[in-house]
């Protein structure tokens, strides 16, 4: 499979997932725009591949998301891959944590997809990444769950409005990734409980029936496949990404 000719752009592309996306699109011969807050961490994806271009951007500012997609130019692809994840019981959750969550997880989503779709003229495709907490509920969890439940409520329903122009819109639902922001909520749950950072680990690889953390290289396959001929009737889909877990 090529990608030759096809311009990418992916958010959230400077750690864990998004730079495997990065990487593993560019090696497939699209030309890669990749987009976070921090400078540093795109420009090391970037560095010696000449078909990975860094910009920054904030997704949740909606003048940052358009400013990102005038730099990048027209685009064939969007990845809106950019999240934060923040564990606490319901009760305890504060109004700022909730709003900082769907400022990224699901407006950042939002104003990508959006931005995206605008100056996509004929073939497409438009990616959110979200989360099997995107098709499910986790305890202390629950302002993820609900940005990821809605970044697939949007999926679904801009998949209907794009269906005869072309363009394809799905989310990937990956679970526990092996990332760095795994090994922060690892790192939350050792300091709050009296586990071990084993004990940790293992209880999130036990919701994967594999017992594993899921590899960022296995979303990149996805999205990829997604990308690839025989995909154009794959529309408005949540792809769990799990090992089997629903």
């Amino acid at each position: 499979m090529t990608l030759e000719g096809k311009r990418a752009l992916i958010t959230g592309g400077g750690t864990g997932t998004g730079a495997d996306l990065a990487r593993g699109l560019a090696a497939a011969g699209a030309e890669v725009v990749i987009a976070g807050r921090r400078a540093g961490p795109l420009e090391a994806v970037a560095e010696g591949r000449s078909g990975i271009r860094p910009l920054t951007a904030d997704v949740g500012d909606e003048a940052s998301v358009d400013a990102l997609f005038e730099a990048a130019g027209p685009v064939d692809i969007v990845i809106a891959n950019a999240g934060t994840a923040e564990s606490a019981p319901l009760a305890r959750t504060t109004l700022d944590q909730w709003n900082a969550m769907m400022a990224v997880n699901l407006t950042g989503v939002f104003l990508t997809l959006r931005a995206g779709l605008r100056q996509m003229n004929g073939w497409g495709r438009l990616i959110s990444v979200a989360s099997t907490a995107g098709l499910k509920g986790y305890a202390y969890a629950a302002a993820y769950a609900a940005s990821k439940h809605g970044v697939v409520g949007l999926t679904r329903s801009l998949a209907l409005e794009t269906a005869r122009k072309g363009i394809t819109v799905n989310a990937l639902c990956p679970g526990f990734l092996d990332t760095e922001m795994t090994e922060r909520s690892i790192a939350n749950i050792v300091d709050k409980t009296d586990k071990s950072r084993d004990d940790a680990l293992g209880a999130l690889t036990a919701s994967n029936p594999q017992g594993r953390l899921v590899q960022p290289a296995e979303v990149t396959a996805a999205a990829l496949w997604l990308c690839g001929p025989g995909s154009d009737a794959v529309n408005g889909q949540a792809i769990a990404i799990s090992g089997g877990e629903v």
